[in-house]
């Protein structure tokens, strides 16, 4: 399992979870510094050290057969796995140069320290700033904030309003390092998949001229070089479509009103500050709180940042508290079935406690802001902005008039097709839809090759029979312009970084989901190189008995459409007589 995702959602809510994932980034970008400062330190020594050469470079191969990649999400490209392994296959190849030893490094440095040193300099050390900054800022909140909580209500309204403005100026400050921090880290991450191996490689190639075997060494290892180079600039291409996508995202959430409901398992979340009646009077300690709408399950935690006890408690009943019965601020009631009495609980803001009120079906209901609401809100300034400077087209239907024009110095074919695929990024529901959309990305994870093609293929006849047919005439357009990649430079992965995100979009709109966009891409990838590989009709050389209900029954000579691959190996899914099933392959042949 790789490292987990950091929703920005989750920087308002600030919860103890959110903490300790972000520790985990933090561990691993610690670990990484640790490693480039002990790479580097092992380049100097192989440039200085020239007694000891055999010595230093057995360390430096021990030191990349060692460090292994952790990768945001739960699975990884083809890429990123040849990435990835990218450095045991550097290890084995020093082994090799080391036996054949006769000419010393030299250049190394600019090639291999310079570049090290920068990543680790200007990316995590811009990681650790904001690390300070976060920390800065997190202690000056929450002290900002327990002493505002400590105002009575019966100061004059000036100075509440006051310290009004006061606290949500530090929030927002504090929120504003919270979302940059975790872009910044998520961005470091990413980033050393493939800015640790371009120095390497160049290191490695300029190694090998100094060598008495250099060229021939090259030379056999210019295959892999190629494929390597090409893994990386897939992976460049998709973290740079996957980092505008975030930081679209992070502008969003950012632009959004400080106090909603994100998207979660819970339909509340949050901070929430509890009376506790003492003998000499009553103190409040700080609670993450937790509240399921449909099992009325109220869930407190009253560690701070820390896995501790929680109370699981059962909901009867929610009530606003009236501000001069109590000399505290947006305090509310709750009954629960395992006590008797109320409890108290304060809410961070006005906002915040109209959000739980609502969630807990209390006395003042009020518009429930979700994040979706504000997104989308967001999303149509974007693209109002986005469609005042584009070209708008009308496109004609699949079967346009025999004397339809379209004059090639009006309609150029960048306006076409900037048309057809803003049209395609546009629509409500992406062509691929969003109820495939997760068997497609489960489809391409799997580690064979074969099953993929044919889980995706079996995933596309299941789409709607419109979606499926422009589908079609998309994917055999976009087939034929990747055989002219070499004058186009239109290649298949290129196709699949601008198409991935246009066919397909999760309904989330979450840091893990935009992770997914590089898998988007390989599904595209996938359809396209095996377009022509599709059969739709087929003849039957033996009869067959089905044994099973989603197994069909055919004579000899039977004919069969929309045939096409299915998960099940050794079988194809068809259509005989109307009904649709399994057939065994090797029974049919196709014309």
């Amino acid at each position: 399992m790789g490292l987990p995702a950091l929703e920005f959602s989750d920087s308002f809510l600030d919860s103890p979870d959110f903490r300790e994932r972000l520790k985990c980034h933090e561990i691993e970008l610690d670990r990484t510094n640790k490693f480039i400062k002990e790479l580097i330190k092992d380049g100097n020594m192989l440039i200085s050290a020239l007694k000891n050469l055999s010595a230093a470079v057995q360390k430096f191969s021990q030191s990349l057969q060692d460090f292994q990649f952790e990768c945001i999400g739960d699975a990884e490209t083809d890429d990123e796995i040849n990435i990835a392994q990218s450095f045991k296959e550097f290890s084995q190849l020093l082994n090799t140069v080391e036996e054949e030893r006769r000419r010393l490094i030299q250049n190394a440095d600019d090639v291999l320290i310079t570049p090290l040193e920068k990543f680790r300099k200007e990316q995590i050390g811009a990681a650790k700033e904001g690390k300070k900054k976060f920390d800065k800022e997190t202690e000056k909140y929450y002290t900002v904030l327990e002493k505002h909580l400590s105002l009575s209500s019966r100061k004059k309204e000036s100075l509440l309003q006051e310290a009004d403005t006061q606290i949500n100026k530090e929030r927002q400050i504090f929120y504003d390092a919270s979302l940059e921090y975790v872009f910044k880290i998520q961005e470091v991450q990413e980033r050393k998949k493939f800015e640790f191996v371009e120095p390497l490689l160049a290191f490695l190639q300029g190694l090998f001229t100094f060598y008495h075997e250099g060229y021939e060494l090259a030379h056999e290892f210019d295959p892999y070089k190629q494929q390597l180079q090409f893994n990386l600039q897939n992976t460049r291409n998709n973290f740079e479509s996957t980092r505008q996508e975030v930081e679209n995202l992070m502008r969003r959430i950012r632009s959004a009103e400080q106090d909603f409901k994100a998207p979660g398992q819970w339909t509340m979340e949050g901070f929430l500050y509890v009376q506790e009646k003492r003998p000499l009077g009553c103190t409040w300690s700080r609670h993450y709180c937790t509240y399921e709408k449909g099992t009325k399950m109220f869930t407190m935690s009253n560690s701070e940042f820390k896995s501790g006890g929680k109370q699981v408690l059962n909901l009867k009943s929610c009530i606003r508290r009236r501000t001069d019965s109590i000399d505290k601020r947006f305090c509310f009631d709750i009954e629960v079935v395992e006590r008797h009495g109320i409890i108290t609980l304060q809410a961070l803001s006005e906002s915040n406690r109209r959000l739980w009120m609502e969630a807990m079906d209390g006395k003042e209901p009020v518009r429930k802001y979700t994040l979706f609401s504000i997104v989308t809100l967001t999303r149509c300034v974007f693209e109002a902005k986005f469609h005042l400077t584009q070209v708008h087209l009308t496109l004609p239907a699949a079967k346009a008039p025999a004397d339809m024009d379209l004059d090639p110095d009006t309609w150029d074919n960048k306006t076409i097709t900037s048309g057809l695929k803003n049209y395609l990024r546009c629509l409500a529901e992406p062509l691929m839809t969003y109820r495939l959309h997760k068997d497609f990305i489960m489809a391409v994870k799997s580690d064979d090759q074969n099953y993929r093609v044919c889980a995706v293929h079996a995933l596309v006849h299941k789409l709607p029979e419109k979606n499926k047919e422009m589908l079609d005439i998309l994917i055999k357009h976009l087939h034929v312009v990747s055989t002219h990649s070499q004058k186009n430079l239109m290649t298949v992965s290129n196709l699949g970084v601008i198409f991935g995100p246009t066919l397909m979009r999760s309904q989330e709109e979450t840091v893990a989901a935009m992770m997914n966009i590089k898998f988007q891409n390989i599904v595209v990838e996938i359809l396209i190189e095996n377009y022509d590989k599709q059969v739709s009709i087929a003849k039957a050389l033996f009869s067959c008995q089905a044994e099973h209900s989603h197994e069909l029954s055919f004579p000899q000579g039977a004919h069969f459409s929309n045939v096409y691959p299915s998960v099940e190996p050794g079988w194809l899914q068809a259509t005989y007589e109307g009904k649709t099933g399994l057939i065994p392959e090797n029974y049919v042949a196709f014309f």
